[in-house]
């Protein structure tokens, strides 16, 4: 894989849910596979759909140790570039991380669609985590077919969204959303660590599984 073009970490810019909830990045999503990527190697560049800071989950505030350990991620999240500013500039794939956020501002944004859609023409990896995958929703391969269909996938449960509490908050259930797409959902127990690879489509189903899904990424990109 040639590693002269970076990969694109896309995180939303939402910060409020449905009923004015607070919502943003789930920080850990961003901030583990961020280290993955740093540690490999691997280019990494930032944006969102409106760009500037980043909204965190208050739900996903770090503690001490953990604030030491991804400092140098969530400086990262003080200035991200607007998505519209870099769609069009070439990466070797894209990462996109949950947070409830993401299911807002991801699933009918056509340029999240574009990023996704001109990466995986230019045989790029596309990849996502927990609600991270909502991006998919609007993204087509070069046939105009869903990019999910007949494909294996994880992401955030509906059990999981029960188990949150924030099943009718959600506009809609993200498992539910991917198996009308025509994916193959490979989701496991609730909030146990699950990814999964589908040649140069990478999931993940949940907050645990950030480091498992940025690891697979890596394996498909130095694999390429």
């Amino acid at each position: 894989m040639n590693l002269d073009k970076p990969l694109l970490m896309l995180v939303t810019s939402a910060s409020q849910m449905g009923q004015g909830q607070q919502t943003g990045l789930w920080l850990e999503e961003f901030a583990v596979p961020y280290k993955v990527f740093k540690d490999n190697n691997i280019p990494v560049r930032v944006a969102s759909p409106s760009g500037g800071k980043v909204p965190i989950d208050p739900r996903s505030v770090p503690d001490d140790e953990q604030k030491e350990a991804w400092k140098e991620a969530i400086a990262e999240l003080e200035n991200t570039r607007p998505l519209e500013e870099i769609w069009e500039d070439g990466f070797v794939g894209v990462f996109v991380p949950g947070g409830h956020g993401a299911m807002f501002d991801m699933p009918d944004n056509p340029l999240v669609a574009g990023v996704l859609e001109r990466t995986w023409a230019q045989g790029g990896v596309v990849s996502a985590v927990c609600h991270g995958p909502a991006a998919l929703v609007g993204a087509r391969d070069e046939n105009g077919v869903p990019l999910v269909k007949d494909r294996q996938v994880a992401c955030f449960t509906n059990e999981e969204e029960r188990e949150v509490g924030l099943e009718e908050v959600m506009p809609f259930l993200l498992e539910t959303r991917l198996a009308e797409l025509g994916a193959e959902l490979h989701n496991k127990g609730k909030f146990e660590p699950q990814a999964v690879t589908d040649g140069r489509l990478v999931t993940g189903q949940n907050p645990p599984s950030s480091q498992v899904t940025a690891e697979a990424v890596v394996e498909v990109l130095y694999a390429e």
